[in-house]
C-alpha cells in the first residue's frame, strides 16, 4: 500500500470510530410541548446520557427559525430564563432537560406544533477534544409532560 492510501484508510477508520462513539449518546423520553394558534415558541425536553464527558453545544430543527439551549432558575424570588452556550454532559450520568430547568427552546415556529405530531431535532455535541458530532432525534408533541408507567399520582 502506498503512503497516501494508508493515510486515507486510517482517516476513514478514525471517522467511523468517532461516529460509533457518538451513536452511543442515549436520548430518552423526549417530547415537545404543543402550541396554540399564534404561539411562536415552545420547549422540548428529554434525558441525555453520554458515554464520555461531552457537551450539548447546539440544537437545530426545521420546525423553528431559532433553537437554543435554555436554563430556568430562581434568582432571588424571580424565575429567570436564559440561553446558555452549552450544557455539560458528565460521562455516564443522565442529564434531564425538563420544564423549569434546562430545556430546548424552539422559537420563531414555522407552524403550530400539534398534539400527537412530532418534531425533528438535530443535537450537536462536542467532546473533550473539541470534536463535534450531530445526532438526529424525533420527539412526540404533547400537551404536557408524558406520564410514565401510570405512576403520575404517586408521591415519592
Amino acid at each position: 500500500m502506498n503512503k497516501t492510501f494508508k493515510q486515507a484508510l486510517w482517516l476513514c477508520l478514525g471517522l467511523m470510530a468517532t461516529n460509533t462513539t457518538w451513536a452511543q449518546v442515549k436520548v430518552e423520553g423526549g417530547w415537545a410541548r404543543a402550541t396554540v394558534q399564534g404561539q411562536n415558541a415552545t420547549g422540548a425536553f428529554m434525558k441525555i446520557t453520554a458515554p464520555q464527558t461531552t457537551r450539548l453545544v447546539a440544537v437545530s430543527t426545521p420546525a423553528a427559525g431559532v433553537a437554543e439551549i435554555h436554563e430556568m432558575k430562581m434568582e432571588g424570588s424571580v424565575m429567570k430564563m436564559r440561553a446558555v452556550p452549552a450544557l455539560d454532559l458528565p460521562a455516564n450520568q443522565t442529564v434531564e432537560l425538563k420544564p423549569g430547568s434546562y430545556h430546548l427552546m424552539l422559537m420563531d415556529l414555522k407552524a403550530p406544533l400539534v398534539k400527537d405530531g412530532s418534531v425533528a431535532l438535530t443535537l450537536i455535541f462536542k467532546d473533550a477534544k473539541g470534536t463535534e458530532s450531530k445526532q438526529q432525534v424525533s420527539v412526540p408533541v404533547t400537551t404536557g409532560m408524558p406520564q410514565a408507567h401510570g405512576h403520575a399520582d404517586h408521591k415519592h
